[in-house]
């Protein structure tokens, strides 16, 4: 299960029944991702909805199949391995058991490009599982050691150097990486138009490459990178003024916001402050308290 937020240093959570511990990789894996996670324990809710983030995720399962819903037009799939998706576009819904057990990856946008066989645009809402991306016997190698590993500190070292074993030089990532940490720095303000000639290429040459290395072109993830810093401005124990908060995202208007907020979640943006106080005064003070939504 994805936790939301971009910890740094060692991250311990606690909330009834759930354990979550994150840390930030070494170098050079620090530079293609934001975090490793272990999850065990009960989830707050038996579906969550993620509405998307400007990341990629890994998970590597270790407890029983969770069930992922990538799009009102995909059919609800089982995971049994775990999974992989590169920036989404859409929401997605986790259905999990009564409890669960996973190590993950909380990728920058560009940062699961060197571990994957094939280009990300083709994972892009179309979650696969890990057997699909590095083998079946890779894999089953990896949950056992990771399941027989002496706690989470020591499982997430395991897939650290799983991930610096598999590291590759991928063509065209300094180009995305640069580009993309821009967009990060203005949270999806800066013109398109102002990458592609810092870059020197042409926009058609930038597009392929952000399609190849993250899944969406740079105006999407500009897009994605603009809506998650607006949701995190928002307090839902607090009144919302929505105009205010439109324009100081740099939305056109209000409407437009609308528009953004019911393409990105599937709600309106009250009906998602209200499904947010539900989660806050159902689960105070959970670790995955900042991003997933009850879907239930």
């Amino acid at each position: 299960m994805p936790a939301a937020g971009r910890p740094s240093g060692i991250g311990v959570g606690d909330a009834v029944g759930v354990e979550y511990v994150s840390r930030v990789p070494r170098p050079p894996l620090d530079g293609l991702i934001d975090d490793l996670y272990y999850l065990e324990g009960a989830p707050p809710y038996a579906r969550l909805t993620l509405p998307p983030m400007p990341s990629a995720l890994l998970i590597v399962n270790l407890g029983d199949p969770f069930r992922i819903r990538a799009g009102t037009d995909i059919e609800t799939a089982e995971y049994a391995d775990g999974c992989v998706v590169t920036t989404p576009t859409r929401a997605m819904e986790f259905g999990y058991p009564p409890r669960t057990r996973s190590v993950g990856v909380h990728f920058k946008p560009w940062g699961s490009a060197p571990f994957l066989p094939m280009p990300a645009a083709e994972l892009c809402d179309r979650p696969v599982t890990v057997e699909q991306v590095w083998g079946r016997p890779a894999v089953a190698e990896l949950r056992d050691r990771l399941a027989t590993a002496d706690g989470p500190y020591e499982m997430l070292t395991l897939l650290e150097e799983e991930l610096m074993r598999r590291l590759c030089e991928t063509a065209g990532l300094g180009l995305v990486r640069h580009a993309s940490s821009i967009i990060a720095a203005t949270s999806g303000a800066v013109p398109i138009g102002d990458l592609r000639v810092a870059a020197g290429v042409s926009s058609t040459h930038l597009a392929q490459r952000f399609k190849e290395l993250i899944g969406v072109t740079p105006k999407r993830l500009a897009r994605t990178y603009r809506f998650a810093a607006t949701v995190f401005a928002i307090d839902p124990a607090e009144p919302i003024d929505w105009g205010d908060l439109a324009a100081g995202a740099g939305y056109f208007d209000q409407a437009h916001f609308g528009h953004e907020f019911q393409a990105f979640t599937g709600l309106t943006p009250t009906r998602y402050v209200e499904v947010r106080r539900r989660f806050l005064r159902e689960h105070p003070g959970h670790v995955l308290d900042s991003w997933p939504l009850p879907a239930d």
